[in-house]
């Protein structure tokens, strides 16, 4: 069970570093073999990062987000004290609200929160749900 980041899902549509350990975990969460979940702000941060990617169109924009409805992941529209959580982790850790919004819906669901970000990642170690992609 586990929260991905952006970071995470960007790779199952570009090859970058660590992309066929991101795609070992779709393809677990489509085998049935784990659940995953995601703020919606992931929606938003993916369109944006493959938007600026010149290997992308709009149409693969369109698509690959598409796809993240279509895989039926759950897609969290946070709450009050979510973004409260998420506030107070930013600044305990000094990270953004973003990156903040990820953990604290993991700690909520009692989920792993798996990222690619190893700047994020080195930030955030010592809390024990955390873990990285090149780590798992």
């Amino acid at each position: 069970m586990f929260v991905l980041d952006a970071s995470v899902i960007v790779k199952w549509f570009s090859e970058e570093e660590y992309t066929a350990k991101a795609l070992d975990i779709r393809g677990k969460f489509l085998a049935g073999e784990c659940k995953l979940a995601v703020p919606d702000l992931v929606l938003y941060e993916l369109a944006n990062s493959l938007r600026y990617n010149p290997n992308f169109d709009e149409a693969d924009v369109e698509q690959a987000v598409t796809s993240l409805f279509d895989m039926d992941i759950d897609i969290i529209a946070p709450i009050s004290g979510l973004i409260t959580e998420a506030i107070k982790l930013a600044f305990r850790h000094d990270i953004t609200i973003y990156d903040a919004l990820y953990i604290a819906l993991a700690r909520d669901l009692g989920y792993t929160f798996l990222t690619g970000d190893m700047k994020l990642h080195r930030k955030v170690k010592q809390l024990d749900f955390v873990k990285s992609l090149p780590g798992i």
